[in-house]
């Protein structure tokens, strides 16, 4: 990672995740790139409502206030904005009293390869493609989805992450979608001892894990939850490999193939991150999700 930013936790989210762009979006939809830049400039003094991620963003911040200066917390704006039609998007930055001061504003073009000049550890955006290229590049990142709920109150922060081809790879997966259940099943418990190769959230879960340390155990605001299909005795294999990584997950729901959103409201999650769409369908419609594009399920 950049000198520059030390040892924080780096999260990169787009203008459209951030705020509710969609009237904006939409003039540029019906009417070209010039009638989209008069409008932004017309209406640059108009503060942006809140998007489906703001939620998280304000309370990742929030963090700031209780971490020593080293290990703060740094959210990047990316944007396919110019730097001229991306004033408004500063303007309500500004109004919303958020400490986000770095940016880039790439004229069109896709923000996705400047997440690693910053040492993201994620990238949370509307633009699936954007996302996809992220994820090739080696960081996590999630398309952020519509959510029908607002998002949790209070000051802790509750991640939820699905296991296969998000927090780990999607080999067990591939034999689940090419083999079926019985097979999976006897794959996973021949291999019980054989730690899963990481996934895509993996690097990402464990610097959440060093953001949690910096906090006293019985006081900590951030709390991690794996929310999986799986069920005995697959679950094995999942306690051990996040054993042989040394990650502690806060809470583990092995659902046995249950739908997932009823336990992500019941668990209060920020935010869940799945990589099939059905799961993420789901679970958006109680918490703030996000898709990712990786693995089998999404060839």
């Amino acid at each position: 990672m950049p000198a520059v930013l030390g040892n924080r936790l780096v999260i990169a989210i787009s203008s459209r995740a951030l705020f509710d762009l969609d009237a904006s979006h939409e003039v540029f939809e019906r009417e070209g790139l010039e009638a989209y830049h008069r409008y932004q400039i017309e209406h640059e003094d108009e503060v942006l409502a809140p998007g489906d991620a703001f939620p998280l963003v304000h309370k990742l911040l929030a963090l700031n206030e209780r971490l020593p200066e080293d290990t703060r917390v740094e959210v990047i704006l990316l944007s396919r904005n110019s730097a001229d039609t991306g004033l408004r998007v500063f303007n309500s930055i500004q109004h919303y009293g958020l400490a986000i001061s770095r940016a880039a504003f790439c004229g069109g073009e896709s923000p996705w390869r400047y997440v690693g000049a910053f040492g993201c550890h994620l990238f949370l955006s509307t633009e699936a493609e954007d996302v996809r290229q992220a994820l090739e590049q080696g960081v996590a990142a999630a398309t952020f989805l519509p959510s029908q709920r607002a998002g949790a109150g209070g000051e802790e922060i509750r991640f939820a992450f699905d296991g296969d081809a998000v927090l780990f790879s999607d080999e067990a997966e591939r034999v689940y979608k090419s083999e079926g259940l019985d097979a999976f099943a006897r794959s996973e418990s021949a291999a019980a001892r054989e730690p899963l190769s990481g996934g895509p959230f993996k690097a990402f879960l464990a610097a959440l894990q060093r953001l949690q340390h910096e906090f006293p155990h019985d006081d900590c605001p951030i709390r991690t939850a794996l929310v999986t299909a799986r069920s005995a005795p697959a679950h094995e294999r999942v306690v051990r490999t996040l054993r042989a990584w040394g990650i502690r997950i806060d809470e583990s729901l092995f659902l046995g193939g249950l739908d997932k959103g009823e336990f992500l409201r019941a668990y209060g999650a920020d935010v869940f991150f799945d990589d099939q769409l059905g799961h993420c369908d789901s679970a958006s419609r109680h918490v703030a999700t996000g898709h990712v594009p990786h693995g089998v399920a999404n060839s």
